[in-house]
């Protein structure tokens, strides 16, 4: 296939379950034998970290339900992990889903606000989280291909694994594969 003149190419089969490790294993493997002057889609991959590890092995684009499909129980998408929008903890939050984000979601709701609309099954709740993530993977998208331009995509990953991953441990798969691209997590 890479002999012949094509526009691009697409990797498939993969996210259906399998570990993650082994997942990253074939994506290496594939970005490895495609020419790196042609676009790789990464076919039904949408989690935010394997956005971020699938691009530092070489993918350059994504389709996946993940974004709206999670917006529609309340998860929303942030540069520090997910926040439950259902939980009782942001009855009474003031804030925006995200105070850096300037979606329509955060720019009029607030995350009480979002709240009340999710516990009260009202639709437009799961609109606004949708609009919110729709808008996040778009930036986290943009900010990847701005490293990558600016030749600080290194960088990048490590500070936004460090943010993503505060208060949790670092998953062993993704600190395995960055390192297979000569991204060592600090």
């Amino acid at each position: 296939m890479t002999e012949r003149n094509v526009p691009g190419f697409a990797i498939g089969g993969l996210s259906g379950g399998e570990e993650k490790a082994k997942f990253c294993k074939v994506v290496d493997f594939c970005t490895d034998k495609l020419p790196p002057n042609k676009p790789r889609y990464l076919m039904g991959v949408g989690y935010t970290l394997d956005l971020v590890v699938c691009t530092a092995l070489g993918c350059d684009m994504y389709d996946c339900v993940f974004p709206t499909r999670t917006a529609r129980f309340g998860s929303a998408l942030t540069y520090y992990g997910s926040l439950d929008l259902k939980n009782a903890q942001y009855l009474i939050d003031i804030d925006p889903i995200d105070r850096k984000c300037v979606c329509y979601a955060c720019q009029n709701y607030t995350r009480s606000h979002i709240h009340h609309l999710l516990m009260s099954n009202c639709t437009v709740g799961a609109q606004l989280v949708t609009i919110h993530n729709l808008y996040f993977q778009k930036h986290l998208m943009s900010s990847m291909r701005n490293a990558i331009l600016g030749d600080t995509f290194d960088v990048w990953v490590k500070e936004f694994i460090r943010n993503y991953t505060q208060t949790s441990k670092v998953p062993e798969w993704v600190e395995n594969a960055l390192k297979t691209v000569n991204i060592v997590l600090d």
